[in-house]
This record gives structure tokens, sequence and C-alpha cells, in this order.
């Protein structure tokens, strides 16, 4: 009766969890509502130290320096296709992206990715990473220069001396105030998704000014990926040589600003795939740093030292602009060129020193295949059988402590009152067998880091996105044939836990599988709950990209195939766990025996 009430108490909060999982996941990663963009522009509160032309220089005093300004630009939002109509736009055109520079602030708003489409489909679009403030989705960068405390506008028009930027035709912005001090921004762009902005002032006014350049990233997080345990989303960068990302955005709202201790490397945003980051030149730096403005509104800001530039002299400062995807070759040998850890944009972790080989070896076998799904299974087959070896040991270790079993029960019947002899008994018996009860275990930690790795590369790996594999098309999402659609014949999406695919069956029969291999002797409780938990975690595996289904079923059917070889040759394990299943069994009929007869 006990057991009874425990089963249906397991399939009760088993059910609660499955019920749960979904609705649990959206409170804690939250869609977003849209970002309240006229709001944050107007409230005094966003506006940092700096002050644009029309507003007291006094309030920067305070502050021993000047700060970038959020502009005063008009309000109301706008349309995409509005925004990237304005005649003030000059083009980009490089190898890997594509856009315009909206002369109106000196702003690269405009920036789509050429090697990789939105959605999956011959028609779909590229990739859209930044885009004019005021749309839906602003995401861009501003380059300019902070005068004697005041901002330059945002709403200032820049001169170019081209009309297209290349990376063989880099284009110079320029601007000249009222005082005669001109500013310039060279921009020039390389073969893949960096942006480097030469900042110059010359001074050619009658007196010094105090000019300080700056740079900042500003985005929504409406469009951001989730910041999750497996791997970090959101503000990120290195300040004195060590990354920092411990913020979300619903984090860094609640604080309002975050500006780290430590010279800065590089900041920015990152997402699963994409990231935007600043790094800064040689000069040293005023403020580098996170701020909230209000809404899903948030910034980057890189802000220089404020420098004397006499009358008849200049100044230089040097900023690159990262816009792209999260490739891991790429971002190394932008490390490699002398930003410190930019590899690090990648949400590795501990485990990076193998998880890079990892990814490495994915990639190797895919170009050898021609299939990111078939190269997934080849990886997992290959990880475990360079990891069988151990495995073979924590088997013969579970054989041999098996082996001397009814020994020790003898020891512990005989010193049952002697707790102290007791063990002091078994550990000779240890050393007289050769036996180390702690070598069963070791195998297994080994293992766990090695997988977990594994697992966190296939959700990191962008190369496995809009990858194809048998009947699914992108292996980066959930697996399509769902049950509930009639594996896609219906014309509808079944939601969240709901959604079991074929891989997700696949996966909680090959885990009942190996647990049912399994010769542990269990109480009939324990046996129900793991005879329940394929189920359940079928349930809550479903929505995981299809990627790391593949890998988790193929990884199940080879610990099958590892369990009956290795217990075939270790028979004694089976009759052990046998022997004792058998007893316990004889133990609860007598126990039932003795209670009916009473």
């Amino acid at each position: 009766m006990d057991n009874q009430r425990n089963l249906l108490l397991a399939v009760v909060l088993s059910g609660l969890l499955i019920l749960g999982w979904d609705v649990g996941m959206r409170y804690i990663y939250p869609t977003p509502p849209e970002p309240d963009v006229a709001a944050s522009e107007m409230d005094p509160a966003n506006v940092p130290g700096a002050q644009t032309a029309s507003a007291s220089a006094s309030a920067s005093a305070s502050t021993g320096g000047a700060s970038v300004a959020e502009p005063q630009e008009p309000l109301g939002p706008v349309t995409l296709d509005a925004a990237l109509s304005s005649p003030t736009r000059i083009t980009i055109d490089a190898p890997r992206v594509a856009g315009s520079i909206n002369l109106v602030g000196a702003r690269v708003d405009d920036l789509v990715l050429k090697d990789y489409d939105a959605n999956v489909g011959d028609d779909s679009e590229a990739v859209r990473l930044f885009a004019p403030d005021r749309t839906d989705v602003p995401h861009f960068a501003e380059f300019g220069f902070v005068v004697d405390g005041k901002r330059l506008s945002s709403s200032t028009q820049w001169q170019s001396d081209g009309e297209m930027l290349t990376p063989g035709t880099p284009v110079t912005l320029s601007h000249t105030d009222e005082a005669g001090v001109t500013y310039r921004i060279k921009l020039s762009i390389d073969d893949n998704f960096m942006i480097t902005a030469e900042q110059t002032a010359q001074n050619a006014s009658q007196g010094a000014a105090i000019i300080q350049p700056f740079a900042y990233i500003k985005r929504t997080s409406t469009t951001a990926s989730p910041d999750q345990f497996i791997a970090h989303a959101g503000p990120t960068g290195v300040f004195g040589g060590s990354l920092y990302d411990p913020n979300s955005y619903e984090e860094l709202a609640e604080l309002g600003r975050d500006n780290p201790a430590g010279a800065a490397a590089w900041l920015g945003f990152t997402d699963t795939y994409w990231a935007s980051a600043l790094i800064p030149g040689a000069s040293e730096t005023d403020t580098a740093g996170w701020r909230s403005l209000g809404g899903n509104l948030f910034r980057a800001d890189l802000l220089y030292n404020a420098e004397t530039v006499p009358a008849g002299g200049s100044l230089t400062d040097t900023t690159q602009l990262f816009a792209g995807a999260k490739e891991s070759v790429v971002l190394d040998n932008y490390e490699e060129a002398g930003i410190t850890y930019f590899g690090k944009v990648i949400s590795w972790g501990w485990f990076e020193w193998f998880e890079k080989p990892f990814l490495w070896l994915l990639r190797t076998l895919n170009g050898l295949v021609g299939n990111f799904g078939v190269a997934i299974i080849l990886l997992t087959c290959i990880i475990r059988g360079f990891m069988f070896p151990v495995a073979q040991k924590g088997f013969a270790s579970m054989a041999a402590m098996k082996a001397v079993q009814p020994k020790m029960k003898a020891i512990q019947e005989r010193y049952k009152d002697d707790k102290q002899t007791q063990q002091q008994k078994i550990m000779e018996l240890y050393k007289e067998e050769k036996v180390n009860p702690l070598s069963g275990c070791l195998p297994i930690l080994i293992q766990i880091p090695i997988f977990f790795a594994l697992y966190k590369v296939l959700y990191l790996a962008i190369e496995m996105r809009h990858e194809p594999f048998l009947y699914i098309q992108d292996l980066s999402a959930p697996d399509p044939a769902t049950i509930l659609n009639l594996f896609g014949l219906l014309p509808y999406e079944v939601p969240g836990f709901l959604g079991i695919g074929v891989l997700a069956v696949l996966l909680g029969f090959t885990m009942w599988l190996t647990f049912r291999l399994n010769p542990s002797a269990m109480d009939p409780m324990q046996q129900q709950i793991f005879n329940l938990m394929p189920w359940v975690l079928m349930f809550v595996m479903a929505p995981f990209a299809a990627g790391l289904l593949i890998y988790w079923v193929t990884s199940n059917i080879l610990t099958v195939a590892q369990q009956s070889y290795l217990y075939s040759k270790h028979p004694q394990l089976k009759a052990a766990a046998a022997k004792e299943k058998a007893e316990k069994a004889q133990a609860r009929e007598r126990e039932k025996a003795e209670k009916s007869g009473a």
C-alpha cells in the first residue's frame, strides 16, 4: 500500500514538473515587452553627465569628466524601410556584411550578415544585426566627440569623402563646428566583421579645447538571446585581463549602470550566435561600462580621457567595432592579432580547453561527411570510444567490489557493535583483496565534464545553425515532427513541452533501456521512479535543439551497447545483483506473511 501511495505521489509530482516546465521557463525567461523608445529618450535620468549643446556645461564639472549623453532626437517610432530610405547614407559592402552608415550622427546602424539567413528557406533574408534607432529593434553603434563638456549632437550632419565603405576603400566622415574645430572619423572594414574608426580632432579655433572621443553601442533586449546557466548572453567584456559577464539585461536594469574596475580590453553585448563589441585603442579611457536607458534599451559606453588640445593642435584615438557572427576561428584570429581574450566572446566556461578541440573535430567531421547530423553521431562515437577504457575500469572495480561483498557482510555482522574495529577490518580486507572502493566512482567523475563539454559545444556551435539532417531542416531548432500534429502533417505548431517529436521519443526509450540494463538491486519504489524518469525527461528535453537530442540519443544507444558488452565480461555483477534481488524479494514475502499472520 505504501509503495502504491508513493508511486501515485511520484506520478503526480512528475505531472506537475511537466506542466510547470513550460510555465516556469516563460517566467524565468519572459518575452520582453516592446521598448518604450519615447520614454527612454525623454527621461532626464537617462542622460549622463555630458551635456548636449543646449544644456548647461556645469553639470559635468562635478564628475571630473564628461560622459556620453543620450541625444534629444525627434520622438516617435519609425519603420525600418523609412529609416533606411534616408538619402544621408553611405553604403557598406564587404565580403561578409552589408548595410549603410547614417551621416546624421555618424552611426553604423544598418548591418546584415551575408552568410547567415534569418530563417530556413531559399527566400529568407539575411540576418539583420544592426537597425536604426526608433525602429522596433534598435541596435547600432555611434562614434563622436565631447568638446568642453558638450556632446556633438546626434543630429549633426557629417560629410563623407566617399559613397561606399569596402575593405579596399575606407571613408572619412568630417564636420567642423562653429568654433573652427574639425572632427574626422575614418572608417575602414576588414574581410570579416571588424570596423575600425580612427577619430581625429583638429583644433583650428583661437583657443584651447578639451576634447574626448567616444563610441557606444545601443540595443534593445527584445531581440536578445536568453541568458542561461549553460551559456551567458548579455553584457560581456574583458576588464583588467579577466572576463566580466555577471549580469543579465534584467540585472543591469536593476543596477542602472555597471562600470567594472580595470582597463577595458573590449566590451559589448553577446547573443547565442551574434555579438557586437567595442575595442578601445591605446589611449586611456575615462569610462567603459554599461547602462540601462529604461524600458528594454541598454548601452555599452566607451569614453576616452579628456585631452586639452591647444589652438593648432590635434588628437587621434582609434576604436574598433566588432559586429558579426561568433565564429570561433574568426574570434581567435582577432585575439591573436592583439585583442585580449576575444575568443571568450563565446561563453565557453570552465572547460574551454577541451571544448575547442571538440568543436574543431566536429567541423572536421562535417567537412568530411558533408552532414552536420552525421558529424554529431560520429563525434559522439569517437568520444565514447575514447572513454571506453575508463568505463571498463569502472566496471572492473564494481565487479571486484561485488566479489568481496560476502566477506564485507561477514565482518559487519561480526563487529556490528564495534564500528571502529569494523572499519579497520574492512580496510584490511580492501588491502588484501587489492580493491579500492573509490575507483568505481573516479571514471564516472572523469566522464561527467567531458560529456557536459560536448553538450555545451553543440549548444554554442554556430556551425549547427540551419544545418539539415534527414527530415530536420535546422538542427539548432526543436524537432519539427511532433506527435500531436501528426509529425508535421497538420498545419499547426505544438507549444512547449507538448511538442514530443521522434527524437524525444527515442531519447525516452533509449534512456529506459539503459536503466533496464542496470543490474543494481533497488527497492520497488526506486525501481518505479527509475522506470518513470525516462518519460519525464522525454517531455523536458522535447523543446531542446534537435542536434542536442541526436547527441543524447546516440550516447544512450552507445551506453546500452557498452553495458551489454561489459556485463558479458563481468557476469558476477549480474549474478550478485540477481541474488540480492532474490534475497530482498524473499524478505518482503516474509514481512507480508508476518503481517497477514498477525
